[in-house]
């Protein structure tokens, strides 16, 4: 389930421009520029519906202030972001310059084409159409991540307006969300745990404003988390609402993909109305702290003050190991005496079947024995297993 527990503009602030500005044509990669760096056509995705594959990234790309290695490329006009593939894939955790319900499987014209040259890694959906709306026309955009974490959508081919496209089979979407995943113990049984996804901040583009030759550009802000210290956390006036979490040598407003970790810590509590000295003064008290040493003390004969136990045995002591001798040995007899009873029991129901006390656990046994069904859950985008597709899949463009 997934619940939205703030929305505000404090990670990215954002601009549109139209076809008549020149920071349009700025931000557009061209694909075919060798100058930009080797492309790469994904031969599955290119030919696919409703597919998604991990790439790496050769940079560590900055999203609501958490580094990303790795992203997963979807059909569907969309980036996810998030460490695990599930079935709200569209839902929380994407880079979305234009979600929708596209089919590039439907032409060979379509393609899912992307570049990384080390500072930039651009994605681009060229000549993709939507499910069952074939005719309407064909849509080129592409996403561009920025080593800066500025992250840019531009927009060539859009052949109708985006108010006119349905939401039906799938989302339609175009901006950015983050979320944090909490688990917590189930109502319905105390073993079990619920996963709920929280989505913290969702910035929502526009959609009147996307059309041929416009882009959107996002400059991230600074959040709490780039800060390594009690003292930048804090005092720095490029924040606000920051807290700092001493055990976890973190600072945060406790709305990132590290919640659950806030959680578990009780940052909360520990960072109310504390202070960096105060911090410093614990460290100092836990670093000069040395445990007490223990000498020659076992379990079984505990030392009591102004007593010499180690070479004196009470009576007492005697008499308690000898019953603790008796209980072992009588748990012994006890465990051979039932090991002999289902042997027995085996030996009589495998020589008697047709008796009435074998057939009475049989039936027993297929009437109200425990059984165990499991059923696996489609997720609405099918993963792209790279390692095995990888060289036949792929296709590069470019000089070699």
């Amino acid at each position: 389930m997934t619940r939205i527990v703030e929305d505000s503009g404090k990670y990215y602030t954002w601009r549109s421009f139209g076809p008549e500005d020149q920071r349009t044509q700025e931000l557009w990669v061209d694909m075919s520029d060798i100058r930009h760096g080797q492309v790469r056509v994904h031969g599955i995705l290119s030919n696919s519906y409703k597919q998604a594959v991990k790439v790496a990234l050769s940079f560590d790309f900055p999203f609501y202030g958490h580094y990303l290695r790795q992203i997963t490329i979807a059909t569907g006009g969309f980036i996810f972001t998030g460490d695990s593939t599930h079935r709200m894939l569209t839902a929380t955790q994407y880079i979305a310059p234009l979600m929708a319900n596209f089919d590039p499987s439907f032409s060979k014209e379509s393609t899912v084409q992307y570049l990384d040259n080390g500072e930039v890694f651009v994605v681009q959906w060229e000549r993709v159409r939507l499910s069952g709306k074939e005719s309407l026309g064909a849509f080129t955009f592409q996403a561009a991540l920025y080593k800066t974490g500025t992250i840019t959508f531009s927009y060539r081919d859009i052949p109708l307006s985006l108010d006119v496209i349905s939401s039906a089979e799938h989302p339609v979407k175009a901006g950015l969300s983050d979320a944090f995943m909490v688990t917590s113990p189930s109502t319905q049984s105390p073993d079990a745990r619920r996963r709920t996804i929280y989505e913290y901040h969702r910035a929502v583009i526009d959609t009147t404003k996307i059309n041929n030759y416009s882009a959107v550009e996002f400059t991230a802000l600074p959040t709490c988390l780039k800060h390594d210290s009690c003292e930048l956390c804090l005092s720095s006036n490029q924040t606000s609402g920051c807290t700092w979490c001493n055990v976890l040598q973190r600072c945060s407003d406790g709305m990132d993909r590290h919640r659950q970790e806030w959680l578990d810590y009780s940052c909360s509590e520990e960072s109310k109305d504390a202070t960096c000295e105060d911090f410093s003064r614990d460290d100092s008290s836990i670093g000069s702290y040395i445990p007490p040493q223990i000498e020659h003390v076992t379990s079984l004969t505990p030392q009591q003050k102004g007593c010499k136990s180690d070479d004196v045995k009470t009576d007492s002591s005697s008499r308690n190991e000898g019953l603790a001798n008796i209980g072992v040995i009588a748990g012994i007899a006890a465990a051979l005496l039932l090991l002999l009873a289902l042997i027995f029991v085996a030996l009589y129901i495998n020589y008697h079947p047709t008796a009435s006390s074998p057939l009475y656990l049989i039936q027993r046994r297929k009437n109200h024995w425990p059984s165990f069904k499991f059923q696996k859950q489609q997720p609405g985008y099918t993963e792209v297993e790279g390692d095995g597709h990888e060289k036949d899949s792929i296709v590069e463009a470019g000089p070699y």
